[in-house]
C-alpha cells in the first residue's frame, strides 16, 4: 500500500493568506478555506475554542469581526513552514466599535491540503 504525501506548502502561500487577513478581505479570505476547511477560534465553549466547518460558516464569522473592528490588525512577527503545515505567530490589535482598544500576542497552527486550508487554529495570550 502506498502512502499519500501531502503537498508541501510554500512561505510564499502563507504570506498570500496574511495579505488577504490585512486587507480584510472577506471573500479572499473565504478562498484561501477548501470547501471542507475548518477554522478554530480561540475563544468559544469547547475546549477547542469555537469551530465554524465549510466557506459560510467561515465567512459568517469574519464578516461581523471586521464591521465590529474595521482596524483590526495581525502583524506577523515570525512564520514557519514544514510539509503541509504553517505557523504564523502575530501581534493583533483592534479598535472595536465601542471604542475598547485590543491588543494581544496570538499564533495559528494551519493545515493545508495543496494551497488550501483545511485547518486554521487559533491560540491567544488572555490579557486582563
Amino acid at each position: 500500500m502506498q502512502k499519500t504525501v501531502e503537498q508541501p506548502v510554500t512561505l510564499e502561500r502563507v504570506r498570500q493568506i496574511g495579505a488577504a487577513f490585512a486587507a480584510r478581505d472577506v471573500e479572499a479570505i473565504v478562498a484561501c478555506f477548501a470547501e471542507d476547511g475548518e477554522f478554530r477560534n480561540a475563544k468559544g465553549s469547547d475546549v477547542w475554542g469555537q469551530t465554524y466547518k465549510g466557506k459560510d460558516a467561515i465567512r459568517s464569522y469574519f464578516v461581523p469581526l471586521f464591521a465590529n473592528a474595521p482596524d483590526v490588525r495581525w502583524i506577523h512577527t515570525a512564520e514557519y513552514v514544514v510539509g503541509n503545515r504553517a505557523v504564523t505567530e502575530w501581534l493583533r490589535t483592534a479598535t472595536l466599535a465601542n471604542g475598547q482598544k485590543q491588543e494581544w500576542l496570538g499564533c495559528d497552527l494551519y493545515t493545508f491540503r495543496g494551497e488550501l486550508i483545511v485547518m486554521k487554529d487559533t491560540y491567544i495570550k488572555v490579557v486582563g
